[in-house]
């Protein structure tokens, strides 16, 4: 395979293959980014511009889509500690977890259903919620996960497992407590 323009330092990386990765690659982003559309479309470009300029290469040793979601969770979180660094505090943004306006009863309970697992899974070990979010939500393996990661595949399923059970604790003790 001959590289893209652009992409010469990564000749095993095409254009139309990150197009097809670009939503999930996004969606990636806003996770770890915290939900911040802005910081996670900075987070995404900069990974771009490090696929480009090489500093990011792509070998062949895992999917493309393992190998870049953990570009992006790198990306992410060098920004992340540049920030904290340079101001001394941390402002995490958060979800916009309304409603939309002029819904029918079955969206607001939809969306209200939403936010709980959202704010169950807010409330996990980072560990835990990272495993579930990228097999659940990003459709990874949990040896796919454990790459992202850079953790052992046997840390990934204690995570993914104790992070399943904690969740279903946290979900249950809403219903309870409503």
């Amino acid at each position: 395979m001959t590289a893209d323009p652009g992409l010469e330092h990564n000749p095993l990386i095409s254009v139309q293959a990150l197009q097809v990765l670009h939503d999930k690659s996004y969606s990636w982003a806003l996770s770890c980014c915290r939900y911040d559309r802005g910081e996670a479309a900075d987070v995404l470009q900069q990974t771009y511009t490090h696929l480009i300029e090489g500093s990011a290469r792509f070998e062949g040793a895992s999917t493309l889509k393992t190998w870049l979601f953990a570009v992006i969770r790198n990306v992410a979180r060098q920004r992340a500690r540049r920030y904290l660094l340079s101001l001394r505090l941390f402002s995490a943004a958060s979800v916009a977890d309304q409603a939309p306006v002029d819904t029918s009863d079955e969206d607001v309970q939809q969306c209200e259903r939403r936010r709980r697992v959202l704010d169950a899974l807010r409330q996990l070990p980072a560990r835990q919620r990272e495993t579930l979010e990228l097999t659940f939500y990003r459709e990874l393996t949990i040896e796919q996960a454990a790459r992202v990661m850079g953790i052992s595949i046997g840390s990934a399923r204690v995570h993914y497992e104790r992070g399943k059970r904690a969740l279903a604790r946290r979900l249950d003790r809403d219903l309870i407590d409503e």
